[in-house]
This record gives C-alpha cells, structure tokens and sequence, in this order.
C-alpha cells in the first residue's frame, strides 16, 4: 500500500484545486465528443443513406460500426493506458479519433463510411478509460470526487443528446459530413489543453498485452451483433441468425476463461466479482439500450413520419438534453453522498422505462409536444439519475494500478449496450414492420406500419430497463461511494 500511495501522491491528486478542475474541463470535453459521436450521425443517417445508397439493414452500421468497436477495444485500451501512462494515452487516443473522422467525413461511399466509424471507436477505447481514470484517480476527496462524477456522468449521458442537436445543425445548414469533421475541431482544442493542464502519473510497465484476448472480446462482440442484425431479413431461427450468435457466445466464453488462466488478463475478473460493480456495469449496459433505441426510432419518426427537417428533429431532443443535465447536476451535487447508490439507479431505469412506456403508445398521427417530450423528460431525468452513481461506484476501490481497466470495462458495458440495443431495436421495429404490412396486406399504410415497429422497438427498451432496475435493488448493497475512506481507493 505504502507504494501505491506514493505513486498516487506523485500523480494528478497532489494538483492544485484549480489546475485539478482545469482538468476536468478537458476530460470532459474529451467524453463529451465521444459520447455524441455515437449519436450525432442519427439525425444525419437518412441524409447520408440516401447520398451513399445503403438500405434499411444496413443503416444500424453505420451507428454499431462505432461502438463495437469501442467496445470490443476498450479492454486493451484501458490495459495500455495503465501500461505506458494516462496522459499520453489520452493525448494519442485524441489525435487518432481526429484522423479517423476525416476519413469517415470524406468517404466515397458505405464502406469507407463504416470503416472510418469503426477506426473512431479503436482511438475512443484508447481515450475513453484514460478520461475516466484519471478521473478516478484525480479526486479522492468525497465531496470533491461527488462533484466530478456529477460533471462527468451528466456529459456522458447528455452527449448523446447534444449530438442530435449537434447534428441537425450540422445537417442542415453544412453537410452531413461535418457531423464527422467536427471532431476535428474538438479533439484539436483538447489536445492543446490537455498538454497544459492534465497530470502525468507514470503508468505500470512490465506486463505484455494480451491480444489474443483482445480479438476474442472484439470477434465476440461483433458476431454478436450481426447476429441480431441478420435476423430481420432472415428470422432468429434462421441458421444466418444462430450461427453468428453462436460463434459470438463461443467466443466470448473462451474470452472469460482466458481471463482466469491468464498471468495478466485484460480483464482480472476480480473486478467483477464485486456485487456492487458489477449491478453498476449491468445498470450502465441496459440504460444505454433504451437510450440508444430512443433515438434510433424518434429519429426516424420525426424525419419520415412527421416530415421534421434535420435542424429541427434536432432541437426536438432538446428537453431531452435540458432534462438529462438538470438531473446529472442535482444527483453529482446533492444526491450522490446522501442516497444509497442502488436508490439512485433503479429510480433512474424506473424512470427511464416510464418514458419508453409512453413511447409505446405513439401514432401515426402524434402530436411531438404531447407524445414526444414527455417521453424524452422523463429518459432524460431516468438517465442524468442513473449515470452518475453508476460511475463512481464502478470505479471505486479499485487500485491505482487498475484504475484504467475498470474504467474500460464500465465504458465497455455502455458501449456494448449500445452495439447490441441498437441492433436488436433494429431488428424488433424492422420486423413489426414487416408483420404489420404481412397481416394487413399490401394497401396497409407504410406510416402505420412503421409506427408499429417503433412502438415494438419502445416496449423491449422498456421491459430491459425495468427488469435492471429490480436485479440492481437485489445486487447492489452499498452506500453512496463517496462516503467510503478516501484510503479505500488505494488499497
């Protein structure tokens, strides 16, 4: 112990207050552009998918091409953020996630779109645990460390907003393209920030990457998703559908075993034999589905069904935004020493599902102030509530030397909620669809039948977040994080 605490006196926790909230700012701008690149093609996909010629099936690639990635890397990346030191992992990961926007802003065609979304998740696996880590490891003081998590965790669940918003201005007044060529712009001003203002803790040398593992979680992941993905044009039973899910559960599985037997596993599966975490991680994963598959569908409702331009649909997720920060603020600042984290998440999945609930009585003929905004309030209030919580207790008691794994893994578990959700929402509403139109004949009104499917996408979000919410009551027996002996985290 007496070791690691030195080596955490030396690092970014022995900063002034002031350069220790500068560094916030960054990190925070960081998580910000990575969150709202999962989304801010949203609004843009209709735009891009009739300039590019892909087809319905195809369109979730563009959005799982980026998170999957992210997900299956984010093991590796948080591992090598504690190898060779939290600042230069964050200062490469910006300078790659700039290179692959401009590859996917200027790509000639859907190929080389979904390739450079999927390059921005490698470089986010790399920049998403080293932010959060050094997070982590920054603010040990409760109240201060309450605080930081409410910042952080409000921009990592309101990002996602901010780039719908984002991103029908961007579609509507530039080009699609810019939604990419943003980023430029940000991880450029982070970076010349981040040289000034982040510590430099030294990272942990002396343990080799293990890739094999790294292409277990990717493969699995990805076979995974494309599973679900095929089942709209083939059905679940169909062999296209089970076979890849099949490979995928395989290789997931020899991943976790690999884990076990392995000298220096990617993922030391000590971490998750936390109840406590682990109700976080699982929190964390499903809220995402529901969030992912809101704005998957009401993107789509707002732009065909209700004939919303780009700009527009953006700022008809606005109170989702408002709400979503307003309520990240009030858990960071006030709630999170106060309310037994489980409170805390299960109210905010609860309160999630209600939103989703609501959703599943959309029309064709729906007016947006009274079917719509309900709808994103209360997921923006269920999310700003949940999320805070949710990352501090995951990152908490975790040793310096682990900080950036277990950063990774909650990130992971947020990420691969979104691949999988937005597939299977995909699926579901491609489906419903298909059966609607099936069993109504061929005269039956498209706009109906694709309300339908939305509303079936809605109703599975909302059964997942309300069964999270009672298993994380069940799991999770903790009080608030921050009220924990700051010394806990070096242990």
């Amino acid at each position: 112990m007496t070791a690691i605490t030195a080596r955490t006196a030396s690092g970014p926790s022995a900063g002034t207050p002031n350069r220790r909230w500068a560094a916030l700012v960054v990190i925070a701008v960081a998580q910000l552009m990575i969150a709202l690149d999962a989304t801010i093609v949203n609004i843009a996909l209709p735009t891009a998918q009739h300039a590019l010629g892909f087809g319905d099936a195809d369109r979730q690639w563009v959005i799982t091409a980026y998170t999957l990635s992210f997900a299956g890397l984010l093991l590796l990346g948080g591992r090598i953020a504690d190898l060779v030191g939290r600042r230069r992992s964050f200062l490469a990961g910006l300078a790659g996630f700039a290179i692959a926007s401009m590859i996917a802003g200027a790509a000639p065609g859907f190929g080389v779109l979904v390739v450079g979304r999927a390059l921005q998740g490698a470089f986010a696996a790399l920049l998403a645990p080293t932010a959060l880590s050094l997070l982590a490891v920054t603010f040990t003081e409760p109240k201060e460390r309450a605080k930081a998590f409410g910042v952080y965790g409000a921009v990592a669940s309101s990002g996602a907003a901010v780039g719908l918003l984002l991103g029908g201005a961007l579609t509507q007044y530039a080009d699609w393209r810019w939604c990419l060529y943003v980023n430029v712009a940000i991880a450029a001003a982070a970076s010349v920030a981040g040289r000034i203002v982040l510590p430099a803790p030294p990272g942990f040398p002396g343990s080799r990457l293990d890739w094999i593992s790294a292409v277990l979680v990717t493969g699995g992941l990805a076979a995974v998703v494309y599973g679900a993905g095929q089942a709209a044009p083939h059905g679940w039973d169909a062999w296209q559908t089970t076979a890849p899910l099949a490979a995928g559960v395989l290789a997931l599985a020899l991943f976790v075993v690999r884990q076990a037997r392995h000298g220096a596993p990617l993922l030391p599966l000590r971490i998750l034999a936390d109840r406590n975490r682990a109700g976080a991680y699982l929190a964390v994963a499903t809220a995402v589905v529901g969030a992912f598959g809101v704005f998957l569908t009401l993107t789509y409702y707002l732009q065909v069904v209700a004939h919303f331009s780009p700009m527009r649909t953006g700022l008809a997720f606005l109170p989702m935004a408002v709400a979503n920060s307003a309520s990240g603020y009030l858990v960071g600042a006030l709630l999170i020493r106060r309310v037994p984290a489980r409170l805390l998440i299960a109210g905010g999945l609860l309160t999630a599902a209600a939103g989703l609930a609501i959703l599943t009585r959309l029309g064709a003929g729906s007016g947006y102030a009274t079917a719509v905004v309900p709808v994103e309030i209360l997921l923006g209030l269920g999310m700003g509530a949940a999320f805070p919580p949710a990352f501090s207790l995951a990152t908490a008691g975790v040793s310096p030397r682990e900080a950036g794994v277990a950063a990774a893994v909650v990130n992971a578990a947020s990420q691969m909620g979104g691949s999988i959700g937005t597939a299977v929402v995909n699926t579901v509403a491609i489906g419903a669809t298909a059966g609607y139109l099936r069993e109504h004949g061929p005269g039956a009104p498209r706009v109906s039948a694709l309300v339908h499917g939305y509303t079936a996408g809605a109703t599975v979000s909302a059964l997942a977040l309300t069964t999270v919410a009672v298993v994380v009551m069940l799991l999770i027996r903790t009080p608030p994080p921050s009220d924990a002996p700051t010394e806990r985290a070096s242990r």
